[in-house]
């Protein structure tokens, strides 16, 4: 007999759970929907199949970890008219213009329809527009709740966020977040009747833990500020020197949580149709480029990882090394005779990260590479990503390595560097970038967004003496060291890579992209921040482009952040 009745307990459990579910369900709709319902129904009222437009919103996260509004919705009205009950077209036209404006032969032409029930006339009054609107009491005239896409901040993050947009009948995310997460801020546009059960009914699973589908709001890594303060920079640079493209990405190397991502030029998102259609696309994430002398520290950190090389180990630098019937040169064609491998990354030696994959071999130089990511994506929460160009990794001949050793032949993401640099500033192992960290449902739980832990490729003995060499760089090397800092340790290297060209093999001889890289504090890194220009004007090497900018970011940074001194 008490088992009997346990039984029955058990059995009411999720039943008792499923109506509790239920019932908070009905008190949810009622008391935080109930406007919008009453606002469907106003106009199923006038057409039955109408819906109003809803989705979820993306926020930005201040420092202090407040939302702030990336992408909503506004609210406004719709201007109709039943021109079955327009006597005058010119007299109504007349009354209406007078408070909205409105195309006088759009309107007489749709007013005059005969047997016509319903015509829009103008969208996104005001609510004072519509008062005055409605002061009018004019016969025939109808005023419906309307709701749309509104991007608060404009042009601060337009890649990264994207728009919605028609594709076809049906308004979806087109770019960026919106794309990416579009089933997660998509509503249901259907009857309010069947909108209303079909939140009913999913309340049970809710109750069991269901995550399929989830709607919900995106909480983003973005930090506003620190967004603005970067695409300040890339106008800075693009004024002075007018690259073709221009890009950078702030990031916390230890989670892989994308501060800021930002591309020149933007555009405005409540008007991305006024704006040229390349704009669009996010480069940071779409396409690869031979990423040129950042990639050296790679290189390093692998040959001191496999025991191949130290700081201290030495070798001849002739200026040249002739390999498989190629001649591979500094960029100055100079030698500097027996220098340690401080000197390769002081001195951005092309002979000397060489000398690197020859001492480790081919293979296990590939297999590095392969580890830090390259030729894989990122797994970042962005649509259009594209895995890297790195089939010369797997050449037999010695040529290919070499030339991969310092970023040329091997072509990858800016997304996917930045990931592979991030191992040398936070103990050796992979990140998956990302910019959302958390989504807030509409019940109004959060639930964190959780990525992979990533693989380690490199110790963390070696990724403290990357780190000290890279230091050495700014502190000695890098513009002499004038952007040295007395209190914080930074640690970064300059790339200028030539530029491929698609006609007939080879490279441009006066075509250069330029890259930048650097984090600190050195040994406890908050930040790694990645910047490019492709093609600037007036300027060789990367040093002369994007030292300023980084130094300006990182003592931006540092006093946002209030970061504590290092040394």
């Amino acid at each position: 007999m008490k088992g009997h009745r346990l039984r029955i307990r058990l059995l009411l459990v999720p039943f008792l759970l499923i109506a509790a579910a239920l019932v908070g369900k009905l008190y949810f709709l009622q008391l935080v929907h109930g406007s919008e319902y009453a606002a469907r129904a106003n106009r199923q009222a006038v057409r039955p199949q109408a819906g109003i437009f809803d989705r979820g919103s993306i926020y930005f996260t201040t420092r202090s970890g407040d939302p702030i509004a990336a992408a909503t919705l506004a609210t406004g009205y719709i201007l109709a008219i039943k021109p079955t009950e327009v006597e005058n077209p010119a007299a109504l036209y007349a009354a209406l213009s007078a408070v909205v404006t409105i195309d006088k032969e759009s309107f007489i032409a749709k007013a005059s329809k005969s047997g016509d029930p319903y015509e829009e006339i103008v969208h996104r009054l005001t609510k004072k527009q519509a008062d005055s609107v409605r002061a009018l009491k004019l016969s025939g005239v109808i005023l419906e709740d309307e709701q749309w896409r509104a991007y608060p901040a404009q042009t601060i993050a337009a890649q990264a966020i994207g728009f919605v947009a028609y594709d076809g009948d049906v308004l979806r995310g087109r770019y960026g977040l919106e794309r990416y997460y579009n089933d997660a801020l998509s509503r249901d546009e259907n009857g309010l009747y069947v909108n209303l059960f079909a939140e009913i009914f999913s309340a049970a699973r809710e109750v069991l833990g269901s995550k399929q589908n989830a709607k919900g709001d995106l909480i983003t890594t973005i930090e506003p500020t620190v967004q603005a303060t970067l695409e300040r920079e890339l106008s800075r640079v693009n004024e002075t020197w007018s690259p073709r493209e221009l890009g950078g990405i702030i990031m916390d190397p230890m989670t892989g949580e994308v501060v800021a991502m930002a591309v020149h030029p933007s555009f405005d998102l409540n008007e991305f149709g006024k704006a040229n259609p390349a704009w669009y696309a996010n480069p940071m994430i779409e396409n690869v480029y031979e990423m040129g002398s950042i990639i050296k520290p790679l290189t390093m950190a692998a040959g001191i990882d496999a025991g191949a090389v130290t700081a201290s180990t030495t070798y001849n630098d002739r200026g040249f090394i002739d390999i498989d019937s190629k001649t591979i040169r500094n960029y100055d064609g100079k030698g500097r005779g027996v220098v340690p491998m401080q000197e390769v990354l002081n001195q951005s030696l092309n002979t000397g990260v060489s000398f690197v994959v020859d001492k480790m071999g081919i293979q296990k130089f590939s297999d590095y590479m392969h580890n830090y990511g390259m030729g894989e994506e990122t797994g970042i929460d962005l649509p259009g990503e594209l895995p890297g160009l790195v089939a010369n990794l797997d050449s037999p001949r010695k040529v290919e390595h070499y030339t991969a050793s310092f970023g040329q032949g091997v072509a990858i993401t800016p997304i996917s560097t930045i990931r592979a640099l991030a191992v040398l500033a936070n103990g050796g192992t992979l990140v998956t970038p990302h910019l959302v960290k958390a989504i807030r449902h509409e019940t109004g739980a959060v639930r964190t967004v959780d990525y992979p832990e990533g693989k380690r490729v490199i110790s963390k003995e070696t990724s403290h003496e990357i780190s000290r060499m890279l230091t050495v760089v700014v502190d000695k090397a890098l513009a002499n060291g004038a952007i040295k800092l007395e209190h914080t340790s930074v640690a970064a290297k300059t790339g200028t890579a030539q530029i491929a060209n698609p006609n007939g093999g080879g490279y441009y001889d006066d075509r250069y992209l330029h890259t930048f890289f650097g984090y600190f504090p050195s040994y406890q890194p908050k930040f790694i921040i990645f910047l490019f220009a492709m093609e600037p004007k007036g300027a060789n090497f990367a040093s002369q482009t994007l030292t300023d900018p980084f130094h300006k970011l990182s003592q931006f940074l540092i006093n946002y952040y209030e970061i504590p001194p290092d040394r």
